[in-house]
């Protein structure tokens, strides 16, 4: 199951809060989220790592980026 988290437009931690909550209603799977400033790129990676999901890829999109985690 793929989910998609827009947080573009809250500053940290909300978007880190919003990935923890995500993680924990899905257990595993891959999750997008989309941020818009640097701090909130480099939180949530080292969030969701630290919960046992990698950091498949970052992209710089738009004014902001997007990253794609997963845990199988």
């Amino acid at each position: 199951m793929n989910s998609i988290i827009d947080a573009s437009g809250l500053s940290c931690p909300q978007p880190v809060l919003m990935v923890m909550d995500k993680i924990k209603e899905m257990g595993s799977g891959e999750i997008v989220v989309i941020v818009d400033t640097d701090t909130s790129k480099e939180n949530v990676s080292r969030a969701a790592t630290s919960k046992g999901w990698n950091l498949i890829d970052v992209r710089a999109e738009g004014q902001g980026y997007r990253l794609t985690i997963k845990k199988e």
